[in-house]
C-alpha cells in the first residue's frame, strides 16, 4: 500500500511538472515573439558610441546608422533624449544611412541608470538607442564612524566626498581587518540608511581593527582614511527599559523617575553613566539634565504645577571590560508621560477646620526643605538622609541666629 501511494505521488508530482515545463515554454516564446519586431530593426539601426561614460561639461557626438533594408533615409531621422526631442540643429547627415548628433557641455545624468539617447523613424518608431553616463567620479570618503552594540556587532557611518554627488552609479565597500593580522574583509550589509553598513557577528574584542571605505564607479575610485578601532572603545547599548514616572506625594513641583539598567550588559564590567530630558505637553523643546551620573533614579524639581510632563532616559556604557574611551550614547528611550498635582484651592477663604498641628507643621517643613534642596542641589536630586540632616543643621543655625537677633533687639 505504502509503494502504491508513493508511485501514485511520484506521478502527480510528474505530471505537475509537466505542466509547469509546458507553461514555461509557452511564456519563453510569446516573450520572443513580442521581441521579434524590435530585434529585426535593432539589427538594422545602431547607435554608436553606445553606452559611454563622460565626464560633466563633456561634449559627445553620436552616429545613427541605418540598414538600407529599412527603405528610408537618415534625412527622415530624430533624435531624442530622456524622451525630449532635440533641436534639428544638433543633427547632421552624414550619408543616406547615417545622421550623427553633437551634444556640448553635458550635465550629470539625470538617472543613475544612464539618460537615453534614442534615434528614431519619422513616426516615432524607436530604431536603436544609446545610455550616456555623464557624472563624477567619487572623492575621497569622509566622516568614517562605527559603532558596536553591546559588543555583538559593528555598524559604520560615513560621508561621500566633495558636493557627494556623483551623478552615476557609485559603489561604496566598507572593509574591514584585524591590525596586525588576518585577513581584509568585505562588509555585506548595506541595507540600513544610506551609506552604512553592518557587520553583524564573528568580531574580535581585546584586538583593534582597521577600517575604511572605498568608492568606485565607471570614472574612477578613492579610499577614507583608514581608522583603527577596538571594538570595546565604542560600545553603545539599547535604552534604559523601565521607565517610570510618578508624582512625589502631594507636591506640585516635581516628579519621580527610575528606571532599569541596560539588560543586555548586565554580564559585562562597566559603569553606566545616564542622561534625562523631559519636557511638557505642548511644547518639543526639552531640558536635558546632563548629570544624572550612574544612579537608576532621578527627582525633577522645579515643575508647573498640573502640568503634563514627557520624560525620556538615554545610556552611555563607559569603560566596558576597563575600555579608557567614552562610550556611545544610547537611542532615547520611548516618552513616559506623568502630571505634576494641580494646586488644591479648595480652602482658599473658607471656614473650614484646619488640619491637625502636626501636620501642618510637617507639611511647612518639607516645603522649606526642597525649597532649600532647590537651592544648594542641581539636576537630579537624591533626597537622601545625609541631605535631610544637612537642611537639619542649616535650619537650625538659621533659627539660632533669628532668635539671637530678636534677643538683642530687647536688650
Amino acid at each position: 500500500m505504502d509503494y502504491a501511494c508513493a508511485r501514485s505521488h511520484q506521478h502527480d508530482k510528474n505530471r505537475v511538472e509537466s505542466a509547469r515545463v509546458r507553461q514555461m515554454t509557452m511564456l519563453v516564446m510569446l516573450f520572443f515573439v513580442a521581441l521579434l519586431p524590435y530585434a529585426l530593426t535593432a539589427h538594422l539601426a545602431v547607435i554608436n558610441p553606445q553606452d559611454p561614460v563622460l565626464h560633466i561639461g563633456s561634449s559627445l557626438t553620436a552616429v545613427c546608422t541605418i540598414g538600407a533594408e529599412l527603405e528610408i533615409t537618415a534625412r527622415s531621422l530624430y533624435w531624442t533624449l530622456n524622451g525630449r526631442r532635440l533641436a534639428r540643429n544638433t543633427y547632421r547627415v552624414l550619408s543616406p544611412t547615417e545622421s550623427s548628433v553633437t551634444l556640448h557641455q553635458l550635465n550629470g545624468s539625470l538617472q543613475r541608470s544612464g539618460d537615453n539617447l534614442v534615434c528614431h523613424r519619422s513616426n516615432g518608431e524607436v530604431l536603436a538607442g544609446s545610455c550616456l553616463y555623464v557624472g563624477l567620479p567619487p572623492e575621497e570618503p569622509l566622516n568614517l564612524t562605527c559603532w558596536s552594540r553591546n559588543t555583538k556587532d559593528l555598524s559604520c557611518r560615513w560621508s561621500p566626498g566633495g558636493q557627494g554627488e556623483t551623478f552615476i552609479n557609485t559603489k561604496y565597500i566598507l572593509k574591514y581587518k584585524l591590525k596586525w593580522y588576518g585577513k581584509e574583509k568585505d562588509c555585506e550589509d548595506y541595507t540600513g540608511q544610506p551609506y552604512t553598513c553592518y557587520v553583524p557577528r564573528d568580531l574580535a574584542i581585546f584586538t583593534p581593527y582597521e577600517v575604511w571605505v572605498e568608492a568606485s564607479n565607471q570614472l574612477g575610485s578613492s579610499t577614507s582614511d583608514v581608522i583603527t578601532l577596538d571594538i570595546l572603545d565604542v560600545v553603545t547599548t539599547d535604552p534604559p527599559p523601565d521607565v517610570l514616572v510618578s508624582r512625589v506625594g502631594d507636591l506640585e513641583d516635581q516628579l519621580s523617575v527610575r528606571w532599569g539598567s541596560p539588560p543586555a550588559l548586565k554580564d559585562y564590567l562597566f559603569q553606566a553613566k545616564y542622561q534625562i530630558r523631559y519636557r511638557v505637553e505642548d511644547s518639543d523643546e526639552w531640558k536635558v539634565i546632563d548629570d544624572a551620573g550612574n544612579q537608576t533614579s532621578c527627582r525633577l524639581a522645579g515643575l508647573r504645577a498640573g502640568t503634563v510632563y514627557f520624560v525620556q532616559v538615554r545610556c552611555n556604557p563607559i569603560g566596558v571590560y576597563g575600555s579608557k574611551k567614552a562610550g556611545i550614547w544610547s537611542d532615547w528611550s520611548h516618552s513616559t508621560a506623568a502630571s505634576t498635582p494641580g494646586i488644591d484651592r479648595s480652602h482658599i477663604g473658607s471656614c473650614d477646620s484646619k488640619p491637625s498641628e502636626h501636620n501642618s507643621t510637617l507639611r511647612k517643613e518639607l516645603k522649606q526643605f526642597f525649597g532649600w534642596m532647590r537651592k544648594h542641589s542641581y539636576g537630579c536630586t537624591d533626597v537622601s538622609i545625609k541631605l535631610y540632616d544637612q537642611w537639619r543643621v542649616w535650619l537650625q543655625k538659621a533659627q539660632k541666629t533669628h532668635d539671637q537677633v530678636l534677643q538683642s533687639g530687647k536688650s
